[in-house]
């Protein structure tokens, strides 16, 4: 047996030419340890659940007909046979140069196969509600050297987690046939962090259906667990609501471009039975002007010129802060959306950032700028408001603008999401508000593509060239991987950082390139946040260790149909040597 080893300096070529890359399980595990023979694996599994045997059909893998354990269990055990068997790759790029057929296994040698997965959970789930909430993602897997597979887990969910990890043992040989060549392998594993999630704009940009399955499924494998979209803005209302068909009747980008309510719940079933809760945020009460296509009554600034004095990007437009109706149609609209996602869902997102005080002096039922004005009818929005939510059994989650620049108090309850950087992190949690991280300067996925405003040739073309957008540069895995959310927090302040998400603002995003932003940097908080920033002998992880890792998870990504972007080219990626590509001072 042997344990993870560094990929790098210590490793000679020539050991790492004898080594398999498969070592490089993706997020890296709580406790590994393995061998040197090689298994194969072919459909002539028997398969057991709890004692009972669990049939699987690679070839409808894709859904389950309900929340029970054993329903979960079921189609993730199809997905994952489909994933090795049909979707695993020959990894000529993970070998040195030339290498591949001297480093696989022989095909023609005697073959010893994967005979049985044995899995044993000893909770259950038996509702979608089940599902949500704290749960225990925890699991064992041992692979003997004679095929026999064991799963432990607690819930449905960790079995999900432990059959991920052990579909990435696996790769296609050359002359065909599936193969791992590390067995025995024994695995305890769980994650560092409750929330690890991806921030999904489908407001700025229309993202099909597929799109967002696409994405679910990617974050499955990456053992990420909460998809935050958000689903409203001043620029367009894709998301139909039945009570009032007019909000995206008249908001949405186009007809068809829209989220009906089949399609919200099919989301949510679909990522829940993936290991995945889907958070749905409606931004309120800024970025809200594109409802006054449809409710003038209750937007204040819509369009109002020129749009920087007025709004964060254009076009402008927020509720209304002491206009009654505001109310009744914060009501109609909580009372319709919010039972179709409490059975799913914990949380829901209000909102919050980037309230601009000169809108809300155009704001005829308020009418001034001046904050000791402003600030109560804040307080009293949000006390409002957070109620609508709770009364749907959910817990609020807003920006950090709310407590930090508005000076509103809210119950302890609720869950603030901060982008601002570290000194708003501490100040959160110093007010004993759990906390989820999203600082932008790390974990912004849109910064350093470009501004998307136009410039004429005049002041504006002079002031703004080169054209940077507001967030450059680029924020890359290694950058991603780098930060430590907790960093500089005592142990108690450091438990109410909850976790955090990536986030993919889509002013110039789309889903023609949506892969390619999203992976693999998020990958990198995906390890950061389920293995943490340290490793077993309180280090940080090192890129020498990562990239090469990351690299192989990537090509199994592609392999399973997801186009993330690559980590290097494959003079890098070869023979799993990190250090090829080191820059040494």
């Amino acid at each position: 047996m042997m344990s993870l080893p560094s990929c790098g300096r210590i490793l000679s070529s020539l050991l790492l030419l004898s080594i398999t890359p498969a070592l490089a399980i993706w997020p890296v595990p709580e406790k590994i340890s393995s061998g040197d023979k090689t298994l194969w694996i072919g459909e002539d599994i028997h398969i057991t659940y709890n004692g009972q045997r669990l049939p699987w059909n690679i070839n409808s893998p894709a859904k389950c007909k309900g929340f029970s354990s054993a329903e979960i269990v079921k189609g993730a055990v199809s997905r994952t046979l489909k994933a090795i068997l049909e979707d695993a790759f020959v990894p000529w790029m993970l070998y040195d140069r030339l290498a591949l057929e001297e480093t696989e296994p022989s095909a023609s040698a005697e073959k010893t196969f994967i005979t049985s997965i044995t899995i044993a959970q000893n909770g259950t789930e038996k509702s979608s509600k089940s599902l949500i909430g704290d749960i225990d993602e925890s699991y064992k897997l041992s692979v003997s050297g004679v095929g026999e597979v064991k799963i432990h887990a607690v819930s449905s969910i960790g079995v999900l987690r432990a059959l991920e990890s052990f579909s990435q043992l696996f790769f296609q040989h050359s002359e065909g046939g599936v193969y791992t060549t590390m067995a025995p392998v024994d695995i305890t594993d769980k994650p560092q962090y409750e929330h690890r999630g991806i921030l999904f704009d489908v407001s700025r940009s229309y993202f099909s259906v597929e799109s967002i399955y696409r994405t679910i499924d990617a974050m499955a494998w990456n053992k990420l667990n909460r998809l935050h979209i958000h689903a409203t803005d001043s620029q367009s209302w894709p998301l139909e609501i039945p009570a009032m068909p007019e909000l995206s009747g008249k908001g949405s980008y186009a007809k068809g471009k829209t989220y009906t309510p089949e399609d919200v719940e099919s989301i949510q079933i679909y990522a829940l039975q993936r290991g995945v809760q889907v958070i749905f945020e409606i931004d309120t009460p800024g970025h809200f002007g594109v409802a006054a296509l449809s409710h003038p009554e209750v937007v204040a600034a819509w369009q109002a010129t020129p749009w920087q004095n007025y709004c964060a990007q254009p076009p402008c437009g927020q509720l209304k802060l002491n206009e009654s109706k505001v109310d009744k149609f914060l009501d109609t609209l909580m009372d319709d959306f919010l039972p179709r996602t409490n059975a799913y869902s914990s949380y829901h997102h209000i909102g919050g950032d980037e309230v601009n005080f000169n809108a809300i002096a155009l704001d005829e039922t308020v009418g001034t700028n001046d904050s000791t004005v402003i600030q109560p009818l804040l307080q009293d929005f949000i006390d409002k408001h957070h109620g609508r939510v709770r009364k749907h059994g959910l817990t609020p989650i807003v920006w950090e603008e709310f407590p930090l620049h508005y000076n509103v108090t809210m119950g302890k309850d609720v869950v603030v999401q901060s982008w601002l950087g570290d000194e708003a992190i501490r100040d959160l949690v110093s007010r004993g508000f759990k906390t989820i991280v999203s600082n932008y300067n790390f974990w912004y996925l849109d910064c350093g593509r470009g501004h998307w405003l136009n410039f004429d040739n005049g002041p504006a073309f002079q002031t703004f060239y080169p054209f940077n957008d507001w967030c450059s540069p680029a924020k890359g895995w290694r950058l991603i991987y780098s930060y430590d959310p907790r960093a500089g927090l005592t142990e108690e302040e450091a438990k109410l950082v909850i976790g955090g998400e990536v986030a993919a603002w889509s002013e110039s995003i789309d889903e023609t390139i949506i892969d390619s932003i999203l992976w693999p940097r998020s990958s990198a908080l995906a390890e950061l946040l389920w293995s943490g920033r340290t490793d077993a002998a309180g280090q940080n992880r090192s890129q020498i260790d990562a990239a090469p890792r990351l690299s192989e998870f990537r090509e199994r990504m592609v392999a399973r149909g997801v186009m993330s972007a690559p980590i290097y080219m494959p003079f890098c990626t070869q023979a799993m040597n990190a250090t090829a590509c080191e820059f040494v001072m």
